[in-house]
């Protein structure tokens, strides 16, 4: 029971994510960039630049940088995506990121962007 005057907690928190793909943090500061137009940018921002989707749980895919995934290619970057778990990619600098949003199945989030 609870005491009278205490708040309740949520149990859940919605979003609206379709999808979600997990970039390990560690190969992305080791490769230091080589995403984006200039090459300049870390895979996370540049492919949800690429996407134009937002930040946060009201975007329409969520691109979330974790903590080392145990992975550690040389010259690569460790990419999950969590709707098909069983399969990590390795993702090198100057990947056409087209063509990793559709090997991600992110092509139905980008046709969902967030209109701003």
């Amino acid at each position: 029971m609870e005491a009278a005057g205490r708040q309740r907690l949520k149990d859940h928190v919605r979003s609206n994510w379709h999808n979600a793909v997990l970039v390990c943090r560690k190969c992305s500061k080791k490769l230091d960039g080589g995403f984006g137009k200039d090459g300049e940018e870390r895979l996370a921002k540049a492919l949800r630049r690429h996407l134009s989707l937002k930040k946060g749980r009201k975007a329409a895919a969520g691109i979330i940088e974790v903590n080392c995934l145990g992975i550690c290619p040389r010259g690569a970057i460790t990419v999950v995506n969590g709707a098909a778990s069983r399969d990590w990619m390795l993702v090198r600098p100057g990947t056409d990121l087209d063509e990793l949003a559709v090997a991600l199945d992110l092509t139905a989030s980008a046709d969902a962007r967030d209109p701003d």
